[in-house]
């Protein structure tokens, strides 16, 4: 295999820029090692290029395929550029809050998942969920409530259904 590293590496350089040619060569190597019995020993060379060939091959699609998913995601999702609400009495409220009580506050909220999908999203129950997400609103409402920190409304933002069945 040593013989073929520095002949592979050549012919990959010549043919992509230093990084992809790094990663493909890597590619080629785990090939060769894992057909070490098929390398041919009248002639590995020619062999090890093929599988060089290949290997760039399949990191251009690759990359080709990546490209269109971008393309195709930045098309098709908008990218936010502000809070869903933009009430800096909500926002400051939610910052007052913990990591957790944000997140299960936004995908209530933000997200429209239901306490049942929001417990495949955290790993929990629907029933810890649920308790959790009176606790978080009654604490957004705590922090929202008019004389707290800034003069808020007191109101949450409308939104369907906290119980667990939905």
């Amino acid at each position: 295999m040593a013989a073929v590293y520095m002949p592979v590496q050549r012919y990959l350089l010549r043919r992509a820029d230093v990084d992809t040619a790094e990663d493909v060569l890597g590619d080629v190597l785990l090939v060769l090692w894992r057909r070490a019995d098929d390398i041919p020993e009248e002639a590995p060379l020619p062999w090890c290029y093929a599988v060089a060939r290949r290997c760039l091959a399949n990191s251009r699609r690759a990359a080709q395929r990546r490209v269109r998913l971008l393309t195709r995601l930045a098309d098709e999702v908008p990218v936010p550029t502000a809070t869903p609400w933009p009430d800096l009495d909500l926002t400051e409220a939610l910052t007052a809050l913990s990591h957790n009580d944000r997140e299960l506050l936004r995908l209530w909220a933000w997200e429209q998942l239901a306490p049942r999908e929001i417990a495949r999203v955290l790993d929990i129950s629907p029933n810890a969920v649920s308790i959790r997400l009176h606790r978080a609103t009654r604490r957004l409402k705590d922090q929202l409530a008019p004389g707290k920190n800034s003069p808020g409304t007191g109101q949450l933002p409308k939104h369907q259904g906290t119980e667990a069945s939905r």
